[in-house]
């Protein structure tokens, strides 16, 4: 049957319209009140506690118990912070400042030089049998090896030093450290290296001119993940210390809790205290920590 000029006219006309239809029951134009719901009562559950943390720590202690929990300070007070910091706060902040960098910088430079050596050698038997040697390494719990590592940093003549906290630190880092950078140098297309090398680089430079600027979004974001796992460990410095002079932070945090046990306000201090390092360092990384967490996604 032929269709004319003017059915097809009629179709057109009827066309956009329910095209525009369709737009408008499109999923991103309604509200999604359960996700939105969700959300929001999740926003909530996260920002009361830091809330009543922050307002806490600026209250006196005769005021804490006499106030609404919740409600600000009508007198806020520095007198909780300068007993935290005259309980030598800046040798607990030194010792951590020591293991955190003590353990990043070796260990994503470790892990992004076997990662690469990974990569570029996979024809090798013993670089495959060493990649699953760290895939290996995810499955063991830090718990399940504190018992080995305390013997070994005995054996070592390592206990109660700051190294007894990094090298223990540094090995747990390493195999999820390699596993993220392996897969970000198998994105880097091997055209780009084979050129590097007819121009005559060697491997050395190849690593360091070319795969190192390509993955910094995730060796950003190893280092970053390793800071906040090493800034907030307390096994192994409680295990593998005992003398003051080595305690870090939050082993020291345990210790403030002892001393100042009917001090809500001064124990709150000290987690503020603790805690802002970490919080300006995601602050400053936090573009890089997430384009490196992202990416791939959409591959």
């Amino acid at each position: 049957m032929a269709v004319t000029v003017t059915e097809i006219e009629q179709q057109s006309a009827v066309a956009p319209a329910r095209s525009g239809r369709r737009r408008r029951r499109t999923p991103l134009r309604e509200w999604n009140w359960i996700g939105g719901t969700a959300a929001w009562l999740w926003l909530v559950v996260v920002i009361v506690p830091i809330y009543w943390i922050v307002v806490t720590s600026f209250k006196s202690q005769s005021g804490y118990f006499a106030s609404n929990p919740l409600a600000p300070p009508t007198e806020p007070t520095l007198e909780n912070y300068r007993l935290v910091i005259e309980a030598d706060f800046a040798t607990y902040f030194v010792n951590s400042v020591i293991v955190a960098v003590g353990t990043v910088v070796p260990a994503v430079l470790l892990a992004f030089m076997a990662a690469f050596a990974i990569v570029r050698g996979a024809h090798s038997r013993f670089l495959r049998w060493v990649n699953g040697l760290f895939l290996m390494g995810l499955a063991i719990p830090l718990q399940a090896a504190v018992i080995p590592v305390y013997l070994i940093i005995i054996r070592m003549h390592m206990y109660d030093t700051l190294g007894a906290i990094i090298l223990p630190s540094i090995a747990f880092a390493l195999p999820l450290s390699v596993l993220v950078l392996a897969n970000f140098i198998r994105d880097v297309p091997k055209e780009l290296f084979e050129s590097m090398r007819m121009d005559g680089a060697t491997t050395w430079m190849t690593l360091w001119r070319l795969a190192f600027p390509l993955t910094r979004p995730a060796v950003v974001t190893v280092a970053i993940y390793n800071m906040l796992q090493v800034w907030n460990g307390f096994l192994l410095p409680l295990v593998l210390t005992q003398s003051p002079e080595q305690r870090t932070l939050p082993l020291a945090l345990w210790t403030f809790q002892g001393e100042h046990g009917v001090n809500v306000p001064a124990i709150l201090a000290s987690v503020v205290l603790t805690t802002l390092p970490i919080v300006i360092l995601y602050a400053v990384g936090r573009r890089q920590l997430l384009s490196g967490l992202t990416a791939g996604i959409g591959k």
